[in-house]
């Protein structure tokens, strides 16, 4: 088991890195349901409550692995993925639903004087961020350093921003009022930058990846989610977001970004960023899948939340792209292995 896992981390590196062009294939494990005790970084109870659930999902991966035989390289998944654990740092509730959906963030300040007024938080002084570092460091401790622990949901400093300002407000003052909010976004970015270095200094084996399930080492880079530049434009979207993508690139060695908005008017702003490892896109344009694999063929390309006709039609839109497909369990194993075995043949590994 673990040469066919360091097998995989050796291969998924050639492929993020291009020294293959192959492509890669991730069948996501049948795992427990979400947890009964509910979102970890809001409760009051021990985290130590949530330990066994998380070991159970990385125990349910390394079995599917063994059993499918993917490219995959089990590690641990906190319970939940909250997008606005950052934002909670500047004061923003958490607002949790009675369905079965993750807390959201909803905003702490309307307007540039209150933004600017908020101070810098620390980590442990912020009961989602210092609950994830202590829930990371109980499963690393209980797998031992082999095993690899994921960051939590990671979002852009600028989308942090747009969680933290009320987002009708936030788009007028990114027209009428950009330094308010460079000021906002820098805030963000440092508090972001705190807590992964952090983050890599105490545990002993990171998956940077956040979004979808793959898995890339730290030298690698960051990923994040950039999901907020649909709704402005290139040369906003160049002032005030794409500075700090760049700065977190090169201190980290570069950079996958997922991104969810109808943007397909930034890809040539995306272009700009230096260290660009990966690109994840929920096709959200108009264009649809072609616009988005046309504006990067030289890069890997991660598809999720998709079916077996749709990744088959990427690869024909774009047979120079190397894919990195990312495929939810079937119902059963049988039909995952059969599924997987039809995948492979589309999609070589090399």
């Amino acid at each position: 088991m673990r040469e066919s896992i360091e097998r995989n981390m050796a291969y998924l590196r050639a492929f993020f890195t291009g020294e293959t062009d192959g492509h890669a294939i991730i069948m996501n494990a049948t795992e427990p349901g979400g947890c009964p005790l509910g979102d970890f970084t809001l409760s009051d109870r021990p985290v130590a409550d949530w330990r066994d659930h998380v070991l159970r999902r990385y125990e349910a991966q390394l079995e599917w692995h063994e059993r499918i035989g993917d490219d995959s390289v089990p590690y641990v998944v906190s319970t939940h993925a909250n997008t606005g654990i950052f934002a909670a740092a500047f004061g923003c509730p958490l607002h949790v639903y009675d369905t079965d959906t993750n807390a959201a963030a909803t905003p702490a300040v309307n307007t540039a004087d209150e933004a600017d007024a908020l101070p810098e938080p620390e980590i442990d002084d912020v009961p989602t961020l210092r609950r994830t570092l202590e829930l990371a460091r109980l499963a690393a401790e209980a797998l031992g350093p082999e095993v690899p622990v994921a960051v939590p949901d990671v979002q852009s400093p600028f989308d942090i921003a747009a969680m933290v300002w009320r987002k009708e407000e936030f788009f007028i003052a990114c027209a009428t009022a950009p330094k308010p909010v460079r000021r906002l976004v820098a805030k963000c970015e440092r508090l972001l930058v705190r807590f992964l270095d952090r983050y890599l200094a105490e545990l002993p084996n990171v998956n940077m990846c956040h979004c979808p399930r793959a898995w890339s080492p730290p030298e690698l880079g960051i990923w994040l989610s950039e999901d907020e530049v649909g709704s402005i434009s290139p040369a906003t979207f160049e002032a005030l977001s794409l500075p700090s993508l760049t700065r977190l690139s090169e201190r980290y060695g570069g950079i996958s970004i997922h991104c969810c908005a109808s943007a397909a008017h930034q890809f040539p702003s995306f272009r700009k960023l230096p260290g660009l490892r990966a690109w994840q896109r929920v096709f959200a344009d108009q264009g649809g899948p072609a616009t988005a694999l046309k504006a990067w063929p030289d890069k890997p390309f991660v598809v999720a939340w998709t079916d077996e006709r749709e990744v088959r039609e990427l690869r024909q839109i774009s047979p120079e792209t190397r894919f990195l497909v990312n495929m939810d369990a079937q119902e059963t194993l049988e039909e995952s292995l059969a599924l997987y075995a039809r995948l492979r043949q589309v999609f070589p590994r090399k």
